[in-house]
């Protein structure tokens, strides 16, 4: 209506007949508007969803051996199943598993329950500093077995490292394999750290306990002696994981003989994360095998016993036990026995043939008390210092100052026994007919 217009009756009624009409008109179009909402909502809802699930883009990122990593936090954990739960003195245990698909697959396992001692003395210079430290590292809870499985594609990255020869690293081929998230188990080992100096480190002595370390530097320094410990690379690395494009994985664990018995525990890592139940196998022996607790490996004690009766016999005659002879026997035929063990071991097993020695020679009066007795009080003090400077050396300074102790001796008694020693040291010549003398005449007495 126009300002200035009056309202009629008849334009009242026209009015209320056109607002009846417009709220029939609503009744009808508004349930249909709401009804095309609503499946519009929908559509939008379910496409939503529909890219949030299998095509949904996650974020990612490229771990150190080139491989695209999914962030699996919120993903279900890899399944894993063993085909067996015991072995007799080692054995192969065939591992199956799924697990997300398009991501690498790796294995953690371990003995529970059997730890060893491992040891390194820090002399190195250090790159920063320019000095060397002279710390003493040392823990008693290293498992006595440990491995890493990786997949198979991956082993052109192990034999790379193995080039390195004894250089090889645990953490540098960690990060190469991008299985850094799979090395678990012996980062817990507590390790005690001691100041030494060089002085100390010569007389084998550890020095000052230092204080606890973080969890960062433990886990640097416990792969420093997981290297120590196992030595070989391929006793703490293997490829051998198949892992299908969908996620499916299958492996051969091979547990090699004169292992430590008792529980086994594999456990499957995917990612930073993700981690699967550890499943549990277990390795018997039986007599003649015995498991050396501080070896931390299981031996055969026929071989070491015929071996040991050998080298008896022969030492007894020169004099000496057989122990410099038993020694680097034991450490060249058995590598899997420390050379700390082996030197531990073999001194007291030496009293056996001195002592049997001491009295046979002293019944043909060939002892010396006046002479055994002066140079005793020097042996007891190496003896102290030795068992010390033992656990601070590698094998392989073992080796070789053991080797070159060996081959003076050797040329030293070739030197004594040539024709022209002996026509000059006419000493040399009566010593030994007296000793012929009474070994004919302890002989005769027998009879």
């Amino acid at each position: 209506m126009l300002l200035g217009e009056r309202e009629t009756p008849d334009g009242v009624e026209c009015n209320k007949g056109q607002e009846k009409n417009n709220m029939k008109m609503r009744r009808v179009f508004l349930p249909w508007l709401f009804a095309v909402i609503a499946v519009v909502f929908s559509i939008n809802v379910a496409g939503a969803t529909e890219t949030d699930a299998p095509g949904m883009v996650t974020p990612t990122s490229v771990n150190a051996a080139g491989v695209a990593e999914t962030d699996l936090t919120d993903m279900v954990p890899p399944t894993i199943t063993i085909d067996q739960t015991e072995l007799n003195n080692g054995g192969i245990i065939k591992v199956t598993g799924k697990a997300p698909a398009g991501q690498p697959v790796f294995l953690e396992v371990w003995a529970e329950g059997r730890s060893v001692r491992a040891s390194r003395f820090d002399k190195d210079v250090d790159k920063e500093t320019g000095k060397r430290p002279y710390i003493f590292y040392i823990t008693k809870e290293m498992p006595a077995y440990y491995k890493i499985f990786v997949p198979t594609e991956l082993q052109s990255k192990i034999d790379e490292e193995q080039k390195q020869g004894g250089k090889w690293s645990v953490s540098r081929l960690l990060k190469d394999l991008g299985a850094d998230a799979a090395y678990n188990v012996p980062a817990k080992a507590q390790i005690d750290r001691h100041q030494s100096t060089l002085m100390a480190s010569i007389i084998g002595s550890r020095g000052a306990l230092l204080p606890v370390m973080d969890a960062k530097e433990n886990k640097k320094r416990s792969m420093q002696l997981v290297k120590t410990r196992f030595r070989s690379l391929d006793k703490v690395f293997g490829a051998d994981i198949d892992v299908k494009p969908d996620g499916t994985y299958s492996a051969e664990i091979k547990i090699r003989k004169g292992l430590a018995p008792g529980e086994y525990k594999i456990m499957t890592v995917v990612g930073k994360e993700t981690k699967s139940q550890a499943v549990t196998f277990e390795n018997k022996i039986s007599f003649p095998t015995m498991y050396l607790a501080n070896a931390g490996t299981s031996m055969n004690l026929i071989y070491p016993f015929f071996l040991t009766l050998a080298v008896a016999i022969f030492g007894v005659l020169m004099g000496a036990g057989g122990g410099f002879i038993l020694n680097p026997l034991l450490v060249t035929l058995f590598p899997v026995l420390p050379h700390t063990v082996v030197a531990g071991t073999v001194t007291p097993t030496v009293l056996f043939s001195q002592g049997s020695g001491i009295f046979n020679y002293s019944k043909i009066n060939f002892i010396s008390w006046k002479l055994g007795c002066g140079i005793g009080v020097s042996m007891i003090l190496g003896a102290l210092i030795g068992p010390k400077l033992t656990e601070m050396i590698t094998l392989d300074q073992f080796k070789f100052a053991f080797g070159w102790i060996l081959l003076v001796l050797a040329a030293l008694m070739f030197w004594q026994t040539t024709p022209g020693y002996l026509a000059k040291n006419k000493k040399e010549q009566a010593i030994l007919k007296e000793f012929k003398r009474r070994a004919e005449e302890s002989s005769k007495g027998k009879n």
